[in-house]
């Protein structure tokens, strides 16, 4: 998985997978996602990201299940 951010647009590109991309949906003005072609989620876009996403504020966190 990847995260990309563009500053030059203030796009956030979340790459979930390297399968190749076969359909696009807007899901608004500011979200697309594509599909592969089993119609998994391959990438989400969000454009105007720091309005939309707050990326300012960006973490990961792994969690584990407790056994």
């Amino acid at each position: 998985m990847k995260l990309r951010y563009f500053n030059d647009t203030d796009t956030l590109l979340l790459e979930l997978t390297e399968s190749e991309v076969v359909e696009t949906k807007d899901l608004n003005e500011d979200r697309i996602i594509d599909l592969d072609k089993s119609g998994n989620i391959v990438s989400i876009t969000i454009e105007h990201a720091r309005r939309k996403a707050d990326i300012n504020d960006f973490s990961y966190e792994q969690v584990y299940a407790l056994t």
